[in-house]
């Protein structure tokens, strides 16, 4: 079960285990330059707001709301990095336009070990943005679709996805 509440995304699994619980919120951050040059964390700025794309279905383009799901309002000169939290482990599975952001394959819905391609939560906190080599990476930022500057068109040459994808599978105790 995924719920909605104060711009944190919730994942429930009771017929797992009543602690098996993840939630996912998406936190305000400076977005820094893009120049292959080291810099320190930018801080946290707070919480984006995360809404129902069905409560705003008249204001949203089409495809949105055929696809349905959530929205987080982000300028193009803002970033974002994912905070996890829960006490029970599970595997997080976090995409931009289905280009796996841990991994930088292709999304798949499985789990892979080679190369690892999920977040352990609680061991891992957050995930600042795309893994792009040791110790490097992208932040996640919001860019239009069809312009040729999103990951999935860099990797795949095409715009067809967007947004973000996230599983969560709660890991067996």
């Amino acid at each position: 079960m995924i719920e909605l509440l104060n711009s944190q995304l919730t994942f429930r699994f009771p017929e797992v285990h009543k602690k098996a619980v993840c939630s996912i919120d998406f936190q305000r951050t400076l977005r820094i330059p893009d120049d292959n040059r080291e810099y320190p964390l930018p801080p946290g700025l707070g919480r984006y707001p995360v809404e129902h794309v069905d409560d705003f279905a008249d204001q949203l383009p089409d495809t949105w709301r055929t696809h349905g799901g959530v929205f987080i309002p982000m300028y193009q000169s803002e970033a974002l990095w994912i905070n996890f939290s829960g006490d029970y482990p599970c595997a997080v599975k976090i995409a931009a336009g289905k280009i796996n952001a841990v991994s930088g394959e292709s999304w798949s819905k499985e789990l892979s070990d080679s190369p690892q391609d999920y977040a352990v939560i609680p061991d891992q906190p957050w995930l600042d943005g795309f893994n792009v080599s040791e110790d490097f990476i992208r932040q996640f930022v919001a860019m239009p679709l069809g312009e040729g500057f999103t990951a999935e068109e860099q990797i795949t040459g095409e715009a067809e996805h967007g947004g973000l994808q996230i599983i969560v599978y709660p890991m067996k105790h």
